[in-house]
């Protein structure tokens, strides 16, 4: 569905990127059958969260030591956090070597292949099924998902590929985060985000609550005439 640069601002005031990613995010969306209010609403908050409202299409790895302990527990000694702080290749190297298609630390795959684009592709083996899907040589050419038109293509074909327009359809926050982050990493952020873009998209909602999210409202079933879209088989 279409979106406006204002509206992208509205949803996250922060972004310093709105009307770039307006046409982008537009061709994306309808890609990925995010044609509704609701699942917009969903994506867009979603991205915000992972992208830093657009404005970081590279995943930033630049960790104190206490920050490699508490994200990546197992990866790293209490000595080791303190020498590989605030050295974000050697980091990536080591917590994505030998997994998602990487081979192991010395090859430069974890570094080459961190997590870029609008919901952050990471590894060789999500890079390459991307590319595939995209049509564009992305293990060649890993940073053309920083690029406005790839970072958000490479989000709707997470998304399509998640099938998350059911968790959106639903109204399930906690599930689809549980799907992209792999726990409710920021949740409290992508909760203020996913309110914020349901009143901004004018999405009807109801007085029952979702019960996977406590506290959230339940997107209504029914949209208003105006915005009734076909289905999208997922």
């Amino acid at each position: 569905m279409p979106i406006s640069a204002e509206k992208l601002k509205e949803i996250m005031p922060a972004t310093r990127c709105a009307a770039t990613f307006a046409g982008p995010l537009a061709a994306a969306m309808a890609e990925a059958g995010i044609d509704t209010p609701r699942r917009a609403a969903m994506f867009l908050a979603q991205i915000a969260h992972e992208s830093a409202e657009m404005n970081r299409l590279v995943e930033n790895l630049n960790y104190s030591g206490a920050g490699l302990l508490n994200t990546f527990p197992g990866h790293f000694s209490q000595a080791e956090a303190q020498t590989f702080a605030h050295r974000p290749e050697p980091i990536a190297n080591r917590v994505y070597a030998d997994r998602l298609g990487n081979r192991d630390a010395t090859s430069g795959d974890g570094w080459r292949y961190r997590g870029r684009g609008l919901i952050q592709v990471t590894g060789k083996r999500n890079y390459a099924d991307c590319a595939q899907a995209l049509g564009l040589d992305l293990t060649a050419q890993p940073e053309l998902l920083e690029t406005p038109e790839a970072a958000a293509r490479s989000a709707a074909w997470f998304w399509r590929k998640q099938k998350l327009n059911a968790f959106a359809d639903e109204g399930d926050l906690e599930g689809c985060t549980r799907k992209i982050n792999g726990g409710l990493n920021g949740m409290e952020a992508r909760r203020d985000y996913y309110e914020r873009a349901m009143r901004v998209l004018g999405v009807v909602e109801s007085a029952a609550l979702n019960p996977s999210c406590p506290g959230l409202p339940r997107a209504s079933t029914t949209l208003p005439a105006s915005e009734e879209r076909p289905g999208w088989p997922g």
